[in-house]
């Protein structure tokens, strides 16, 4: 099954289990987010909206924000010595689509959680060892009295011949 929505201003393609890059949403990574404008519902029999389904909903899971790519935007106007180059990063969430609901059902409360990785006894015991070493380190420079270093001078110029001097 899937479902087209329409959040941002733009329009999705979208099915259950999918991970959607979308405009800025509103909230926390792991909250769950609802999209009420569903255009079409797909699938044995698609139902299409005029101009939106009924009843129809999806529901995602938001993953993280983040930003895009950096856009140079630079204006320049001819022979008026004139230039400006400003630059513009989009912000965007990552969302998982979890369901597609149809003839207003409400989503189920429970959330499939993945289980945290267990990390080997090894890396366990080499990531406290450095916490310590980190935290020994910096106990130390904090100790020690910060030593200005003298900027070095530059030598003088010496002197050259000019263009045009006698030789």
């Amino acid at each position: 099954m899937f479902a087209v929505i329409k959040t941002g201003g733009k329009q999705y393609r979208v099915a259950a289990d999918e991970v959607l890059q979308v405009g800025k949403v509103a909230g926390e990574p792991g909250d769950q987010v609802t999209f009420g404008e569903v255009l079409v519902v797909g699938g044995d029999k698609p139902n299409l909206g005029s101009p939106l389904v009924s009843g129809a909903s999806v529901v995602g899971e938001i993953v993280e924000h983040q930003r895009g790519p950096k856009i140079i935007v630079f204006k320049k106007r001819r022979r008026h010595n004139s230039r400006r180059r400003n630059g513009h990063r989009q912000d965007f969430t990552l969302v998982r689509i979890t369901e597609i609901l149809t003839d207003g059902a409400s989503p189920s409360k429970e959330r499939k959680a993945k289980p945290a990785k267990a990390k080997p006894a090894k890396a366990q015991a080499s990531e406290a060892a450095a916490t310590e070493a980190a935290a020994t380190e910096a106990a130390a420079t904090e100790a020690a009295p910060k030593v200005k270093k003298p900027r070095a001078r530059k030598a003088p110029k010496s002197e050259t011949k000019s263009k045009g001097a006698d030789e």
